[in-house]
């Protein structure tokens, strides 16, 4: 178990223990303690973590934003943590040692040049939660929540996932002396990533289902069998991943971009950095909010599709397909607090092709930074959302990215031979992906084919 060293004294006085109470999102019943399933005893919606204390009286935040800066020169692991430091608005811990971590978050924010020419924009950034231990945005949420488990006396923690929670999960779980069990569904899940959780020591079952019935089973086991369950559904994990929201601002000076373009899968990493922004403006940490719009494939597109057809009112599931499996969901748990989030920030939805996902990936990657295709997502709808007008020339952008390029290396592989699309009926549409591709050259081993390889490449650069 990672130990947390409590020498300093100043470090763990400059975190109050702070009053957090579960509340539900559909009723407002109020309680201390969840069920298993984390779901609202009295209507069986979801809960969110609540600080009643809170108010711009009691908080500083111009204190609390030279502390957090302060603390990243601090060699104490809750420090180094790009989601303890920020402690002071996440759920406390009277006793440091219970904390595991992996020093998540600390997650770059890069200039995309090339995608802002793209998409016919000034300024476009990209928050690379890839960057995280485990290479996804899961591990922000994960340190939190692990730490609850573990704190309340928990020996198993489980998930259902499509391969990035799974593999989070596993190594948290793993750090903090836990057993983990892992449901995911057969043949739908990256290697990169499954080989991640069995490398952590998981248990992990490939269930005949998809992740929509792999959620339905872990349901049923957490309410028979004593195992801490850590999807998105546990709010604690969106506490831990609302951190990324914070830092950005840290990393735009408090003032925040006019767009904020977030993938879509089963919800919970657009609701956790909503519930940020909304707290931070209302703590005074800013002054105005970001749009915050999201972008799903067009294959799994459940949050689009209740949107367009009923307001949001009601979720439409749908039957996932799509080869960013990150967010192949077809029933996300999260979507109620996803529709709060777009209609505060006033942003919007958007669905993109299978291929419209594999040119944006590529289009990222020439940029120097690559990502998982579930990431890609944000680049191919923000193109649509320009030419929809809803996001103007002059606007400054962020991308969230949200997994790493090596979790799904056989896309990419796929990608570059030309074999992505081929026997789909996207085959012909895929003609547009051949300049961006970039297949290994097999040549004899000799001087003269190396440069004249060279000849070749400048010419197609020049033309």
């Amino acid at each position: 178990m990672t130990s947390i060293r409590t020498s300093d004294r100043g470090s763990c006085a400059s975190n109050p223990v702070q009053t957090a109470r579960l509340r539900c999102i559909g009723c407002d019943v109020v309680c201390q303690k969840a069920e298993q399933n984390f779901r609202c005893v009295n209507c069986g919606d979801l809960l969110e973590i609540v600080y009643p204390d809170w108010s711009p009286t009691r908080i500083d935040a111009a204190a609390l934003r030279a502390l957090w800066r302060q603390r990243r020169t601090s060699g104490l692991p809750v420090d180094e943590s790009g989601v303890w430091r920020f402690r002071e608005l996440i759920p406390s811990f009277h006793d440091w040692q219970e904390i595991i971590t992996l020093r998540e978050g600390n997650t770059p924010l890069y200039d995309m040049p090339g995608c802002a020419r793209i998409a016919g924009l000034q300024r476009v950034y990209a928050k690379h939660q890839g960057m995280n231990p485990t290479g996804s945005f899961k591990d922000t949420g994960m340190t939190v929540a692990a730490s609850v488990a573990r704190r309340e006396g928990f020996r198993w923690v489980a998930c259902a996932s499509t391969g990035n929670t799974s593999a989070s999960m596993a190594a948290y779980a793993a750090r903090g002396g836990m057993r983990s069990l892992v449901l995911i569904p057969e043949g739908k899940v990256s290697w990169g990533k499954l080989s991640q959780a069995l490398d952590y020591g998981a248990v992990t079952c490939q269930l005949k289902t998809d992740f929509d019935g792999c959620m339905r089973v872990l349901n049923e086991v957490v309410q028979r069998m004593p195992v801490y369950l850590l999807n998105s559904v546990n709010p604690y994990r969106l506490e831990g991943q609302k951190t990324a929201a914070i830092e950005l601002m840290e990393q735009f000076d408090w003032q925040p971009p006019d767009h904020i373009i977030v993938p879509g899968g089963n919800l919970g990493n657009s609701s956790a950095l909503g519930k940020a922004f909304l707290e931070m403006k209302q703590l005074g940490f800013i002054s105005t909010l970001p749009k915050i719009s999201i972008i799903q494939a067009a294959g799994a597109n459940p949050l689009v599709r209740a949107m367009r057809e009923n307001g949001g009112k009601h979720l439409i599931s749908v039957q996932a397909e799509t080869a960013a499996s990150a967010i192949r969901i077809g029933s996300p748990a999260s979507w109620k607090k996803a529709v709060g989030v777009l209609q505060a920030t006033g942003g919007t939805v958007e669905q993109v092709s299978e291929v419209e996902i594999a040119l944006a990936k590529a289009e990222i990657g020439a940029d120097g930074i690559g990502c998982e295709p579930a990431s890609a997502v944000t680049l191919a709808g923000l193109k649509k959302l320009v030419r929809q007008d809803f996001v103007k020339p002059g606007d400054s952008v962020v991308l969230m990215l949200t997994g790493h390029l090596l979790k799904d290396p056989e896309f990419t592989l796929k990608f570059h031979r030309g074999d992505l699309f081929a026997g789909t009926e996207s085959e012909k549409e895929a003609d547009i992906l051949k300049p961006q591709r970039r297949a290994p050259i097999v040549l004899d081993a000799t001087l003269d084919a190396v440069i004249q390889t060279l000849k070749e490449a400048d010419d197609r650069l020049e033309t």
